[in-house]
């Protein structure tokens, strides 16, 4: 029986216009572009979506028009972290009503929440909502690891489905791969780390690269999840170069100017978040063209 939180959940960009307004139109397409592309689901919102720096009625403006267009196609799994457990616990609700799939949940960033705090804040918003939940652990931007025993402990809640791992550590991973229950999902937060955390049981990834490249990612999570691990080995050698590129500065900036220079987005950003540097910018082009995503200059 499939895992129903496995595969590929494209971390979806919020494309914007001059004005720094949404782009509603881009963002169809590029819901449309990722459905195509074979994921299996999008997380609007998120990191990648600058949801950090959108107003609550822009965030479920974003997530309803993701949901409209997939159109039951793929799983929505809609970001709704924040550093205030009440606050995360409102916008959740608001999201109960749009009837996603999935909240992906962050690590509180800033307050550095001791473990005792982590599990609270989790419990506490897995118990307001319907809809499943899904944990992220992102410590390069809270400041604050989920150990592997917290995670765990969570775990056992009916209405937490899984988490989104980008610790970087391996061992971390395994630990709760191996221990949590069969239905409890394992993704991971990282690109590049994805294949092998596939090959030590995980279910897949919330990845960046996929949307630059939803067909190849997806085939390369699919190949894995099937065993196929000869397979999957090669397309991840094949777009690791784009991987890495992706965040030589903060995410999502390059993701982003990518999405430009394929035409597919305006390259607006809010700030505190700027274009990215022209020397950076030639090696993004570079790695892109490799691909046959753009023309070689």
């Amino acid at each position: 029986m499939t895992q129903p939180w496995e595969g590929t959940f494209t971390a979806i960009v919020t494309p914007f216009q001059s004005d720094r307004s949404l782009d509603e139109a881009a963002l169809r397409t590029l819901v449309d572009r990722q459905v195509e592309g074979g994921v299996s689901g999008l997380v609007p919102c998120g990191t990648t979506g600058e949801g950090v720096t959108m107003s609550t009625d822009e965030k479920i403006r974003v997530i309803d028009i993701v949901r409209d267009q997939s159109n039951g196609r793929v799983r929505v799994l809609a970001g709704a972290g924040g550093n205030s457990t009440s606050d995360v616990i409102a916008l959740a609700k608001q999201i109960d009503a749009l009837n996603v799939d999935g909240i992906l949940i962050v690590v509180p960033y800033y307050n550095k929440p001791t473990q005792e705090g982590l599990f609270q804040h989790f419990s506490a918003v897995a118990d307001a909502v319907q809809t499943p939940v899904v944990m992220y652990n992102v410590p390069g931007r809270t400041s604050a690891n989920m150990t592997a025993e917290t995670a765990l402990r969570l775990a056992e809640h009916d209405n937490i489905a899984g988490t989104k791992e980008a610790s970087g550590s391996l061992p971390q991973v395994m630990e709760i791969i191996r221990n949590a229950p069969s239905d409890f999902a394992v993704l991971s937060g990282e690109d590049d780390l994805t294949l092998p955390i596939i090959t030590l049981g995980g279910q897949g990834v919330v990845s960046v690269v996929s949307n630059e490249v939803p067909g190849m990612m997806s085939d390369m999570v699919r190949t894995a999840l099937d065993g196929r691990v000869a397979d999957a080995r090669e397309i991840h050698y094949k777009i690791l170069e784009l991987m890495k590129v992706n965040f030589v500065e903060t995410n999502p900036i390059p993701v982003k100017a990518a999405l430009a220079m394929m035409g597919l987005i305006e390259e607006h950003y809010r700030l505190p978040l700027v274009p990215m540097s022209d020397a950076n910018r030639a090696r993004l082009h570079q790695e892109l063209a490799k691909l046959d995503l753009v023309e070689a200059v």
